[in-house]
């Protein structure tokens, strides 16, 4: 693990009072440069795990290992302060009485930042802040700046000591839409510009896989799959994870003449896909079928008991809402050239082969 920045090898955390620990036995592996999106619905343990990283925490289990010196585990334990490691926090966590220049230098007064000089300081303080874009605001007050300009001085005094990992914690969550997605694009070209290795701690399905080398979902304290962004949608290892990441439609089948019958009608299958890979197993008579929104074709059918309930412009597309007989919603996204009225009954059918599926129904 001489090339690793970071390494966590089995790494646990439970809080007293609580039934389930925080974070189980994760463990990972991050080299120089690599942006790892952390996804995961609230309470998954996504930031005690950064908390454990930065310091903050200490794990019960396991060990930490960054930039090849151990930091937390097997009797040793090194502060926050101690760890060569960045924050990027959700609120920003800005002092309001310090100008951009001065909270982008707080970070280089820290014990572990005693190497540089009075020169070298002001130096990387004026890198950092020209490498988020914000030179000339230097004498500018926090209050003085949108919250995007906020943002980037906090990922400027986060990346100004050049560290060796950035952590950022839900950075994004508390700016408009459009913002958001001007800055995660920006966050991203910093981070690689500087070949900094950072976590980026989301819930947001699009942010992580549009910036992320990886992404990596959790679940209950546990890491359920850790890949490419591509992957991840392509090839979800479990149900859990194809709808956290894919918000795809999930029905119960039937194995019928190499296929696979629910209440909406046939699909082709390669047989059976246990955790979402086809293997060599006998094919279950039940199983549950994903369906990908984009992946559904529509048309008019008045001889179908799947009607449409409502239909949504998102510009480009339309997303449809569908109810089956038995009263369950399923989603369709189609190009705009297919234009259904809101009760029309249709017939569905998939794009791109057979479909996926996930043991059990």
């Amino acid at each position: 693990m001489s090339d690793a920045i970071l390494h966590l090898d089995h790494l646990s955390q439970q809080f007293p009072n609580a039934s389930l620990p925080a974070v189980k036995q994760v463990s990972l592996t991050l080299k120089q440069g690599d942006l790892l999106g952390l996804l995961g619905a609230s309470g998954c343990g996504k930031t005690t795990l950064l908390r454990l990283i930065a310091g903050f925490e200490r794990p019960q289990s396991g060990t930490i290992d960054l930039a090849g010196q151990r930091v937390a585990g097997e009797g040793i334990w090194q502060p926050p302060e101690r760890r060569d490691v960045g924050m990027v926090f959700q609120d920003y966590a800005l002092f309001p009485h310090l100008t951009v220049a001065k909270n982008v230098a707080f970070g280089l007064q820290q014990p572990r930042q005693k190497r540089f000089s009075a020169k070298q300081r002001q130096a990387l303080t004026a890198e950092a802040i020209a490498l988020v874009g914000l030179t000339g605001l230097e004498k500018r007050y926090p209050h003085q700046l949108s919250g995007g300009q906020q943002q980037r001085v906090a990922l400027a005094r986060a990346l100004a000591p050049q560290p060796a990992l950035v952590l950022l914690d839900e950075p994004l969550s508390n700016l408009d839409v459009q913002v958001r997605l001007r800055l995660r694009q920006e966050i991203h070209d910093i981070l690689k510009t500087s070949q900094t290795t950072a976590i980026f701690v989301t819930h947001d399905q699009e942010e992580a896989l549009s910036i992320c080398d990886h992404v990596a979902v959790m679940r209950q304290g546990t890491l359920e799959q850790i890949d490419t962004p591509e992957a991840l949608y392509q090839a979800p290892k479990s149900q859990f994870v194809a709808e956290f990441v894919t918000q795809a439609n999930f029905l119960p089948a039937q194995w019928q003449k190499d296929g696979w019958q629910t209440e909406i009608g046939w699909f082709p299958g390669d047989g059976v896909q246990g955790n979402g890979v086809q293997d060599d197993r006998p094919t279950p008579n039940h199983a549950t079928v994903m369906l990908r929104q984009e992946a559904l074709l529509l048309t008019a059918d008045e001889t179908s008991e799947l009607v449409i309930r409502d239909r949504q412009f998102l510009g480009r597309e339309y997303r449809y809402w569908l109810v089956t007989p038995s009263g369950q919603t399923l989603y369709a996204r189609t190009p705009v050239s297919i234009n259904l009225p809101i009760g029309t009954a249709v017939r569905l059918s998939i794009t791109g082969g057979s479909v996926q599926v996930f043991p059990g129904a």
